[in-house]
């Protein structure tokens, strides 16, 4: 323990874009708040290794975590964004079907939009579609109008601005070392890294993303139970060397672990495509390995092709990699996002975020808000 102890209101353990969000949430309901991000800059983490997309939120079970923060998070993000000036384009997406098993898929999908109170969703006929975009091939698709992308690292900076602004921080090099609950209430946390410190608070916020578990195993008194095993899935996205064929995300039908390899735009029109699903054999996140292998690529040309045929040969070049903090693994059911609160693990002041992955850049706002709220209750 270090000589100096420091009391806040409140710490957000990572600050990745659910945590600063969290952090900007308790300021603005007058906590003093401090984030400890463990790397060298802000958003390191998989909020910087996404494909930057706005979702609607039509693919998620309905009444979810992920349905309900998604929709509300997406309508919150919209106008943060639009107020702070932050670089989003609502470019919309079309989910097409490429055959008659993929069109059930699209109508499901079209169901649950409706049963999800998710806007200007539509089913178009190929000739609709291609209509929209003309070097698209489909039999049909979803249009999803809602749907855009965003500068995420302009958001995070905007979220720190705001956090900074109500006189909290942002401190990097800032590892946990270990944590306990107080007798008397709240938590003592050990920091490592550049600056290691010791920090009294009534609140603590896990939002380490791919780091959530072992952050969580770190704090004394956190039921072992409580904590679920982290299933990491990687993805791969390639850049593409040719003009822009299409004005609109362009995305196949969901597949296992993921929502397909689909075709994105950057802000300045550039197309890329991405990402894959390569379940891994481990379960530490410090071990993943993020470059692109080549090799992959093959497989993108032929699912590609499928909705781009005129896709010209050898244009995709490796450009980054993400990886997914997953609570299923191949085959299962999708797990939802986890809001663990003093209901689940008997420590008020508490919240472990849990399997935060897509759509969690997109409910970044909603998940904050239901988590300053949750932590609020608990303390009441």
């Amino acid at each position: 323990m270090s000589a100096d102890i420091y009391q806040i209101d409140a710490v957000i353990i990572g600050a990745g874009a659910v945590g600063l969000a969290c952090a900007a949430e308790l300021a603005r309901r007058g906590n003093e708040v401090i984030v400890l991000e463990a790397a060298d800059c802000i958003g390191s983490g998989t909020s910087s290794r996404n494909s930057e997309v706005i979702h609607a939120g039509l693919y998620y079970p309905t009444g979810s975590l992920k349905h309900t923060m998604c929709v509300r998070g997406r309508r919150m993000l919209y106008d943060y964004l639009a107020k702070r000036g932050v670089a989003h384009k609502k470019c919309g997406k079309l989910i097409v079907a490429t055959g008659a098993a993929e069109e059930k898929q699209i109508a499901a999908l079209h169901q649950r939009a409706l049963e999800n109170d998710v806007e200007n969703v539509s089913l178009l006929t190929r000739a609709e579609a291609t209509a929209l975009e003309p070097n698209l091939f489909c039999v049909s698709a979803l249009n999803s109008a809602e749907t855009g992308i965003i500068d995420s690292h302009g958001y995070m900076l905007a979220l720190q601005g705001e956090i900074e602004a109500h006189g909290g921080a942002v401190v990097l090099n800032a590892p946990l070392v270990r944590g306990h609950a107080l007798t008397n209430g709240g938590f003592e946390l050990d920091t490592g890294g550049d600056a290691p410190s010791t920090i009294r608070c009534r609140i603590v916020i896990n939002s380490a993303g791919l780091g959530a578990q072992n952050v969580a195993g770190l704090i004394e008194g956190i039921p072992a139970e409580t904590i679920p095993p982290l299933i990491l899935a990687k993805g791969s996205y390639f850049a593409c060397a040719s003009r822009p064929a299409f004005t609109r995300l362009i995305y196949p039908a969901p597949v296992d672990g993921g929502l397909g390899v689909h075709l994105t735009l950057d802000l300045a029109g550039r197309m890329r495509f991405g990402p894959d699903v390569e379940w891994l054999n481990q379960h530490d996140p410090a071990n993943v390995d993020y470059s692109v292998d080549i090799r992959r690529a093959d497989g993108f040309y032929d699912v590609i092709r499928r909705y781009w045929p005129a896709m010209p040969a050898n244009v995709l070049t490796p450009d980054y990699a993400g990886c997914r903090p997953k609570l299923s693994g191949p085959g299962q059911a999708a797990a939802d996002f986890r809001i663990d609160a003093a209901e689940i693990h008997r420590l008020p002041g508490l919240i472990n975020l849990f399997g935060i992955e897509s759509p969690g850049l997109t409910s970044s706002l909603a998940l904050a808000e239901a988590a300053g709220s949750q932590v609020a209750a608990d303390l009441a």
